[in-house]
């Protein structure tokens, strides 16, 4: 016995690859909807060996469907998950909208799995920032064992995150450099993202933070643990898929780099590639379409009494995005509704 799933937003980067994964896992599925907005309507995508054609999110009834993979805007969110959630649909939602409701858990199921039997407050569960999933999953082992006290991270984001238009700027736009009589001046991102690198993804807080930067500290503190310190510097890069993370790790006691490497080894999620030779590590690229966080680069901080660097890279389409949702609905299913 299976389940009866809904996937809001299926035309989109995000929505497409929950599908795709949907069907890669083998989930066990009953019967699956597919939603979009009007304008979309009737738009068909793939699901495993079937092509499904999108329904109308706003008439669209929940009732009597188990769960609700979320991936659209806050905005849509807002008006639709609720109802959905009210209806008896467990709503598991990719966008920023509840991940700082301390009523909703927040999970990435390698980490903080347990936090699965907090959803019927509201019956939604959210998914985190792309950026902070494929981290904690690398912070939460060493954590186990040596209890972190402060990360520094710097992130290299692809241009995917910021979905499809975003993608579409940087393939324009390297095309217009080649082309010089075509001219594609900046507008998904601040400046021109073609063989440049920029220091800006969301808007500016007061203290001079970005809100991706801000999102970062918040839910690492909610996945793993109040008490770690953690100061973030995103930067947009131009990668299509894959987002890369430097990360400087303090502990309250030293953890040699080697045993690190053997904990990262036998950690849920985490695959380690690291030789100090060069082409030793992995790249974005090299992550694209993969399931793990990948772990390299690891080696003591000497500026510091008890510190670690690690380079972390992950397909932030899956575990930033897709995957993380589909996980937790798997979780979902094994620990509370236990139909699958």
């Amino acid at each position: 016995m299976g389940y009866r799933i809904v996937v809001v937003g299926a035309t989109g980067n995000v929505g497409r690859e929950m599908l795709n994964i949907l069907a890669e896992r083998q989930f066990p599925v009953d019967e699956i909807a597919v939603l979009a907005s009007r304008k979309s309507l009737g738009t068909e995508v793939s699901f495993g060996d079937k092509t499904l054609k999108t329904q109308d999110l706003d008439t669209f009834d929940f009732t009597g469907w188990d769960m609700a993979l979320f991936a659209v805007g806050s905005a849509a969110t807002k008006d639709y998950a609720p109802k959905a959630a009210a209806a008896g649909c467990t709503v598991i939602d990719n966008s920023s909208l509840y991940r700082y409701d301390p009523d909703i858990p927040l999970i990435v199921p390698e980490v903080n799995p347990e936090a699965i039997h907090d959803y019927a407050k509201k019956n939604i569960i959210a998914n985190p920032n792309c950026s902070t999933a494929q981290m904690v999953v690398a912070l939460k082992p060493l954590h186990d064992r040596a209890t972190i006290k402060r990360v520094v991270v710097s992130t290299y984001q692809s241009v995917s995150g910021a979905g499809k238009e975003g993608a579409d700027e940087l393939w324009d736009q390297t095309k217009s450099i080649y082309n010089p009589t075509t001219d594609v001046p900046p507008n998904k991102f601040q400046k021109q993202i073609a063989f440049n690198v920029i220091p800006q993804i969301d808007v500016f807080m007061e203290d001079g933070t970005t809100k991706e930067e801000w999102k970062m500290v918040v839910e690492t503190k909610k996945i793993v643990d109040p008490a770690i310190k953690v100061t973030a510097t995103c930067v947009r890069v131009p990668v299509f898929v894959g987002h890369s993370e430097a990360v400087n790790i303090e502990f309250e006691e030293f953890l040699d780099e080697d045993e690190a490497r053997d904990i990262l080894r036998e950690a849920p999620g985490v695959m380690v590639i690291d030789k100090r030779e060069a082409g030793g590590y992995v790249t974005p690229i090299e992550c694209v379409g993969d399931f793990a966080t990948f772990i390299s680069r690891i080696r003591q901080d000497s500026t510091i009494e008890n510190g670690l660097n690690l380079w972390c890279v992950s397909d932030n389409l899956r575990k930033g995005a897709a995957l993380n949702a589909v996980q937790i609905a798997e979780l979902l299913g094994r620990e509370v509704l236990k139909k699958g």
